[in-house]
């Protein structure tokens, strides 16, 4: 990423692709200056405190079966739907094991188009611990510019039993979503937020 100016603000999607990019690194973060802030009391504050963004790590990828949509409905906020986790399989450096069936993504489409969504599932690993896993993703075609990637990140919480998985207890964990139509399944990439330099 370059630097930027003084007088241009680090806008929110930089920082989010800064962010979620694993190839991001303090390196590259450190010579983005931080938005100086106009109140003082703000300014002062921020003055003593470095920008330094989070760095991310990768965790696990989970490619998620699907079964067919089930429409539920409008409601004021947008159209409601839900689709049936069936399965699946995850794996990454230190677990690995399958997406257990019964698992739901609960979905709203938004007025405004983007889409809403909220998984909750368990993962189950090969020595045979139960992994919860909730997943808030939102979605949608970007509105510039022209021709950019679609924007599919989400935020997720991870609870495991304590022991050899704990771990997964003491952090926060964003993820990217990748559709595999025509296959009715998703591959999740999971990451956590580590403190930047």
């Amino acid at each position: 990423m370059e630097a930027m100016s003084e007088q241009k603000t680090f806008s929110r999607r930089q920082a989010l692709f800064a962010l979620l990019s694993p190839m991001a690194g303090s390196d590259a973060l450190a010579q983005t200056p931080a938005y100086p802030p106009g109140d003082p009391a703000l300014a002062a504050a921020s003055a003593g405190v470095p920008l330094a963004l989070p760095r991310t790590e990768f965790v696990y990828e989970a490619l998620v079966e699907l079964a067919p949509m089930l429409q539920l409905g409008r409601s004021p906020f947008g159209d409601r739907r839900m689709v049936p986790i069936t399965g699946g399989r995850f794996e990454g450096p230190g677990l690995a094991g399958k997406v257990l069936p019964g698992g739901a993504d609960r979905q709203l489409v938004r007025n405004d188009g983007a889409l809403a969504l909220d998984a909750l599932y368990e993962l189950q690993t090969d020595d045979g611990v139960i992994i919860s896993v909730r997943n808030r993703v939102l979605t949608r075609q970007p509105k510039e510019p022209a021709g950019a990637a679609r924007y599919a990140f989400s935020t997720l919480e991870i609870t495991a039993p304590e022991g050899r998985y704990g771990w997964l207890n003491d952090w926060v964990f964003v993820g990217t979503l990748h559709s595999q139509q025509p296959r009715p399944a998703v591959l999740i990439r999971v990451y956590r937020l580590l403190a930047g330099d």
